[in-house]
């Protein structure tokens, strides 16, 4: 063994391997599964496929409808995450820079907010969009998301602006702007870490989000890529490799944009966190 090498490390590094693996294998298995044939799923579930088949793929893009699927799931992701990431923002940056009783006491609330699980007031909720008139319409959903999730956001913001020196803001506002300004030309700029953090998480729970758009736009022809997926598997259950496929195409989208963004969730939790 090298210097400094010890038992303990071993152990360890076992751990982390196990870990990976047993984090790996669905990815793996659901990978390989999208691109065999029947037969091989049925003779060889777990090896490689040979040869690699993409028939499954454009047969679930056909039959689950999932082109109009993805656009639903992306204009109702795209507009809550841009919504949350303004309202969220403008509200830290008041909850950070107010120092009285009433920004505490909102920022508790805040805090209350991302306690509470939202199924507690799912009935509500629910009766709230139907007598709005916007159950099974993308406002609704927008709406619901941008409730459920601002909490979460505020929170991130809030950390991360208290984080940031004070001078930055008193210096525009000697200058003669005015908060506002102050938030949107000095303030604004420097939550770029912050924001990707906001974006990506959001975007990933609103994406991968089931029980919501079962529930607000069953039946409506709106619903996003896992509500078309559920149908897809209750469907086409005896064939795996369309299942597979069908979820490859359901979780790519995310997954790019998660790997493109994913260095700013480490920075925006390290610099803002410790504020």
């Amino acid at each position: 063994m090298r210097t400094g090498y010890r038992p303990r490390t071993l152990v360890r590094e076992l751990v982390m391997i196990a870990a990976a693996v047993a984090f790996l294998f669905p990815v793996y298995a659901l990978v390989t599964l999208a691109f065999k044939d029947p037969e091989q799923i049925a003779n060889k579930p777990l090896s490689l496929p040979d040869p690699p088949s993409v028939s499954n793929f454009s047969e679930a893009w056909e039959s689950a409808s999932l082109g109009s699927a993805l656009l639903n799931s992306t204009l109702i992701t795209v507009s809550s995450v841009l919504i949350l990431i303004v309202l969220g923002s403008l509200a830290a940056y008041f909850l950070a820079r107010t120092a009285s009783r009433l920004s505490y006491s909102l920022y508790i609330l805040f805090l209350v907010g991302i306690i509470l699980p939202f199924q507690l007031g799912m009935i509500p909720l629910y009766q709230l969009v139907n007598d709005l008139g916007l159950l099974g319409t993308y406002q609704g959903m927008i709406l619901f998301y941008t409730g459920i999730q601002l909490p979460f956001t505020v929170f991130l913001y809030t950390g991360f602006i208290r984080s940031l020196p004070a001078d930055y803001t008193n210096a525009a506002l000697i200058d003669g702007a005015s908060h506002l300004q102050a938030f949107g030309y000095v303030i604004f700029p420097l939550l770029r870490p912050i924001t990707g953090t906001v974006l990506i998480l959001n975007a990933v729970q609103i994406w991968n989000d089931f029980f919501t758009p079962l529930l607000y736009l069953g039946g409506s022809g709106r619903e996003t890529v896992p509500v078309r997926v559920f149908a897809f598997v209750n469907e086409y259950t005896s064939n795996y490799g369309l299942v597979a496929a069908g979820l490859v195409l359901a979780a790519l989208p995310i997954l790019i944009v998660f790997l493109l963004l994913q260095r700013y969730v480490i920075r925006g939790f390290s610099s803002g966190l410790k504020g």
